[in-house]
């Protein structure tokens, strides 16, 4: 095998206490904690039946309107994980429609992330899967190749390695590297909390935002009481 025509001999394995606990967290707040620079760009839509997912990395770089190594890593795919796919953003061919999607489904995949297109719209929002893509088109796919399966790929302005989580809603997709993903979730569930407070002092009529007064007397700005 050679760069851009290979698929690796293992991958890490799922950490399943960790996607349980990332799983009760909304990914705004998983995001947050990571200083805001692990979401994927907007963009990414919701199109699956599932809204929301939690699960580990399976990597795929395809050719832009390809997806020969798509398929081929719906069938390596291990029950829950997420198969993340770098199609470089192009929206003029679609990687995936609903037989395709429909057979990930059936074989326990947790979600497709697609940089890219995915077609058959009403087919895939009635299956229990997550599907994450950059839009749709008509358009179908060719199967040809060159692409890759395990290896670190680019995704929505992300570097997604194998085995790292990912977690995504309506909000969107984040990543969450593999090595720092026990201390990414204490703190999310930290902020988690803090914000259910928040929410509860809002609904009573309270919430003193005393920062905003505070920052903007710290840029200069007059602030009238």
């Amino acid at each position: 095998m050679t760069i851009g025509l290979r698929i690796a001999e293992s991958r890490p394995e799922a950490d399943a206490a960790l996607i349980a606990r990332a799983a009760k967290l909304p990914v705004a707040n998983i995001g947050d904690v990571m200083n805001r620079l692990q979401a994927m760009r907007g963009g990414f839509l919701a199109y699956g039946g599932r809204r929301t997912i939690v699960g580990a990395a399976l990597t795929v770089k395809a050719r832009p309107g390809d997806n020969l190594f798509l398929h081929r890593a719906i069938d390596l795919a291990r029950p829950g994980e997420v198969i993340v796919c770098d199609g470089a953003g192009d929206l003029n061919i679609a990687l995936a429609g609903d037989l395709m999607i429909g057979h990930a489904e059936k074989r326990g995949v947790g979600a497709l992330v697609i940089d890219g297109a995915v077609r058959d719209l009403d087919g895939i929002r009635k299956m229990d899967i997550g599907v994450w893509a950059r839009g749709a088109t008509p358009a179908g796919p060719y199967k040809d190749g060159p692409g890759e399966i395990g290896y670190p790929v680019a995704c929505g302005g992300q570097v997604v390695m194998p085995g790292d989580l990912i977690a995504a809603d309506e909000d969107g997709v984040v990543v969450i590297p593999r090595a720092e993903a026990a201390a990414v979730l204490d703190a999310a569930e930290k902020h988690a909390a803090k914000e259910g407070e928040t929410t509860a002092a809002i609904r009573g009529g309270g919430w003193v935002r005393g920062w905003v007064e505070e920052t903007l007397a710290g840029k200069g700005v007059a602030v009238s009481k």
